[in-house]
């Protein structure tokens, strides 16, 4: 048993007993950037995008320079001011410039977005080859080095890797720790691996409306990778390598020039960016377990495991009473990315007294049971690895209580009868949300051990990327029918497992998602006359 079963077993029981450092005080005055800065590098402008169609279209044959530039600005980029009167803890400092909150079309735990985007440009590009970091704040492109870098991260994804090897574009997604840890300490591992779940299910959403796909890959020589990104491997993570389907260049450049191939393994020859991140922290603290969940979990193309290794680590078949059917999931009345923009958390604004609706509650139900990571693990048309449950508040026509979600018959099925209002908040350990006031609380559940058993200790990421990209999903169809979101990791999870009735299973609540209408008439701060 690897370390990663000690971690998961820890964050199941952390409202029980606190992990270490359990005195920990974030100190917020030396806090560090939002991003990477590369203050010598030239940073070089994404152009503007094409509006996306309403409907899903074909005939893309790829992505072009404007489409990944949409699906960066819709996703991490900055799309406007969020300055709402509303329950959270950050309020007072908001209005101040300095402390603004921008909000981008993914979510992020604790709104700290530690993800930082690569894009390794080989040939058959609208650019120079080389290696680029997204800039979210500028929207823009910095470019860390030129030459073709992309045979270096195919030698990474290593054998096996499928359709994987014959791209020519990659997005390399990494995870800079103490932009999390600074405030999440070793709970932050747990956070920002759905943080790059929840960032690739943006781009899936996004691709899927021009026909292309998002395939991440997960297993490969993460410590290769981190040398040619100039990250210290003990101080940031290579989470996912997204290859990208390029327009003209279907396996091949557009000039017709074919992939750079992998390279041998030799640190005195490989490239490497020289261009360094700046930290802007004076202090910069290192957690114990922080580094023990890194090393656990870090890359190794050869520990790849087998398309159906994952099989074992299946849901279970909901159980509960009689099937309750629920409506058919209406067609969300906006477009995604206007849903990206509009995708806020609620923050106690949640208003019981207007019943949600049933058809887009059975919607948020439909589109969470269909939201995969989607990596090599996961064979096409393999089964879930994720259970839905709800604790129903306020839903028309469906009777208070907590219910098993069966996606292949669209219905539910009935674990608890009666309110679950006062569950729901004894159980909640901030202040931000009354939970009760939700139309419904959904909560995934994966049986974490069984993944960790099935593919090694690397599969806690994946694991918390599957809750993340969950979560994404959840909160783009709520913006997309005009409800209030909300998703929170601060409750017991171990009482979710008993109120359930999932004691002496595997299956893990690593989630709380609320469903609901917000007050009417919210006071906010209209950016973008502003």
């Amino acid at each position: 048993m690897g370390y990663a079963h000690v971690y998961a077993h820890e964050i199941m029981h952390r409202g029980r007993v606190p992990m270490e450092p359990a005195d920990f005080v974030p100190d917020w005055a030396d806090r560090p950037r939002k991003a990477k800065f590369h203050p010598d590098a030239e940073t070089l402008p994404l152009p503007e995008s094409p509006e996306p169609p309403e409907q899903a279209v074909g005939g893309v044959r790829g992505f072009t320079l404007p489409l990944l530039s949409g699906m960066l600005r819709d996703s991490y980029g900055l799309t406007g001011r969020r300055l709402a009167v509303q329950a959270n803890t950050d309020l007072a400092a908001l209005p101040h410039y300095t402390h603004a909150n921008w909000s981008r079309g993914t979510a992020s735990g604790g709104g700290l977005y530690p993800v930082s985007v690569h894009w390794a440009a080989g040939p058959g590009g609208p650019l120079t080859p080389g290696l680029y970091h997204y800039a979210p704040h500028q929207h823009g492109l910095r470019r860390l080095l030129t030459g073709d870098v992309t045979g270096e991260v195919r030698s990474a994804l290593g054998p096996g890797a499928g359709a994987a090897a014959a791209a020519t574009q990659y997005l390399v997604l990494g995870v800079k720790y103490w932009q999390n840890a600074f405030k999440y300490n070793s709970f932050s591992f747990h956070a920002v691996s759905m943080d790059v779940g929840a960032l690739v299910q943006t781009w899936r959403l996004w691709a899927a409306r021009y026909g292309l796909r998002i395939d991440p890959v997960l297993w490969f020589d993460e410590e290769r990778l981190a040398r040619l990104l100039g990250v210290a491997p003990e101080e940031e993570g290579i989470f996912a390598v997204v290859p990208l389907t390029w327009d003209g260049a279907p396996g091949a450049g557009r000039s017709g020039a074919a992939p750079a191939p992998a390279v041998t393994p030799d640190p005195e020859t490989a490239p490497a960016v020289r261009h360094r991140d700046v930290e802007r922290s004076r202090r910069v603290l290192v957690f114990e377990t922080l580094r023990r969940i890194h090393e656990a979990t870090a890359g190794r193309a050869a520990d790849r495991p087998a398309p159906d290794a994952l099989d074992a680590a299946a849901a279970f078949p909901p159980r509960g009473g009689d099937p309750l059917p629920l409506p058919a999931p209406p067609v969300p009345p906006v477009t995604t990315r206007r849903a990206l923009r509009e995708r806020r958390s609620s923050f106690g604004r949640f208003d019981a007294s207007r019943p949600l609706a049933a058809g887009p509650f059975a919607a948020a139900l439909a589109d969470c049971a269909a939201t995969a990571y989607g990596t090599e693990a996961e064979r096409p048309g393999g089964p879930p690895l994720t259970s839905l449950y709800a604790f129903v508040n306020h839903v028309e026509g469906i009777a208070p209580g907590a219910y098993a979600y069966d996606p292949a018959a669209h219905t539910l099925r009935l674990r608890v009868p009666g309110p679950p209002g006062s569950f729901l908040q004894r159980n909640y350990f901030l202040s931000n949300y009354n939970l009760e006031q939700a139309g419904a609380v959904i909560v995934p559940t994966v049986r974490t051990t069984a993944v960790l058993d099935a593919v090694g200790d690397r599969g806690y990421r994946l694991v918390g990327a599957t809750i993340g990209a969950v979560a994404q999903t959840f909160y783009t169809t709520a913006a997309a029918f005009g409800l209030g979101a909300g998703v929170a990791l601060g409750f017991d999870n171990i009482s979710y497992r008993e109120e359930l009735g999932l004691t002496g299973t595997d299956e893990a609540p690593l989630l709380i998602m609320l469903l609901g209408h917000d007050r009417p008439r919210p006071a906010d701060f209209r950016h973008e006359i502003a």
